[in-house]
């Protein structure tokens, strides 16, 4: 976590630097293009220290009022950003339209050209890097982040082509300085939109299926055959940790100290596979006679019916809260 946090704060440091300089290139042309891109800029830095405020706030460990810690901070920072970010666009639209209406000469292009050529790549470097440090750190901030700071770069490039292209003809085309900033705003309020839309998931606990995929293959190939069936599976991520409950059958005539260590063995595999930043949580269950078929125990003292398969562990059964097969009493 400390790592993310300080990752954030280049990022945070970085997008004022960018800001100063894309309002010097506006300043510098009177381009609305260039006017876009530094209310952009804006939204980067409000976005910037926003998400170092909740990934600060998200490190700090769970206390009794937050049991599971404050790891959703992240969440809604990046739903605050996303917002802007599409806020952001529908004013890029309104300016694009005005000057599109309205259209006037602008100046000194080959100064603003480089200027925004160099703002461009730098957010690109820096968008790349912050993304891969926040699904290696799985931090929602400097992911959200990242696609922020590549978009931003992607939107340069449409940019710098237009600025080009006024700059060779003389101002010849003034429109297409407004039609350039008009697709620059789609882009972004796209971007904000998917922001938005990813954050609302994790607020809402919604479930990584690419993870929770991964976790129960782990599961059905190291299955050991005292563990009769698992199910009610839920696996959640934030805040650089995984967190992943299920509901463990075992043979019911297991004493307290050999379910203990039967949940000590779920522990151990889970964060063999997925490293230390994994909470596991594991509520033991007694057999019932009905599992016997898919039972592998061998020996079994109670058996009731013969073995004949074991249940497989897939997505579409290992989530459901019943077990599986039929309870009877015991």
């Amino acid at each position: 976590m400390k790592k993310s946090i300080r990752i954030q704060q280049y990022i945070a440091l970085l997008s004022v630097v960018l800001f100063l300089a894309k309002i010097t290139a506006w300043y510098l042309t009177g381009s609305v293009t260039v006017l876009t891109d530094a209310l952009e800029s804006i939204v980067n830095m409000v976005a910037g220290f926003l998400g170092l405020f909740s990934i600060t706030l998200a490190a700090k460990p769970r206390d009794p009022n937050h049991p599971y810690g404050h790891g959703k901070a992240e969440f809604l920072s990046s739903a605050v950003e996303g917002t802007l970010i599409t806020i952001a666009g529908f004013l890029i639209i309104y300016e694009a339209i005005e000057h599109l209406i309205v259209p006037h000469e602008l100046e000194r292009l080959d100064i603003g050209l480089l200027i925004v050529v160099g703002c461009g790549g730098i957010n690109f470097l820096a968008g790349k890097f912050a993304g891969r440090q926040g699904e290696k750190l799985n931090s929602m901030v400097l992911v959200s982040a990242g696609r922020h700071l590549v978009t931003d770069a992607y939107s340069a490039a449409a940019i710098i082509i237009g600025l080009i292209v006024l700059l060779l003809t003389h101002n010849k085309f003034l429109w297409l300085d407004s039609v350039v900033a008009l697709c620059f705003a789609c882009i972004i309020v796209i971007t904000g939109y998917r922001v938005i839309r990813k954050s609302i998931s994790g607020i809402m606990d919604e479930t990584d299926m690419t993870r929770l995929q991964e976790v129960i293959d782990v599961l059905q190939k190291n299955r050991l055959r005292q563990w009769v069936d698992i199910h009610h599976l839920r696996v959640l991520n934030h805040s650089g940790k995984m967190h992943v409950d299920a509901h463990l059958t075992v043979p019911r005539y297991y004493q307290i100290s050999d379910t203990d260590t039967e949940i000590k063995k779920l522990d151990k595999l889970i964060k063999t596979h997925f490293g230390e930043q994994v909470e596991v949580f594991v509520q033991i269950e007694g057999c019932s006679d009905t599992q016997c078929s898919f039972c592998a125990v061998e020996k079994c003292p109670i058996r009731k019916h013969d073995f004949q398969h074991q249940q497989q562990w897939v997505l579409e059964n290992i989530w459901k809260e019943s077990r599986h097969g039929k309870v009877s009493e015991v």
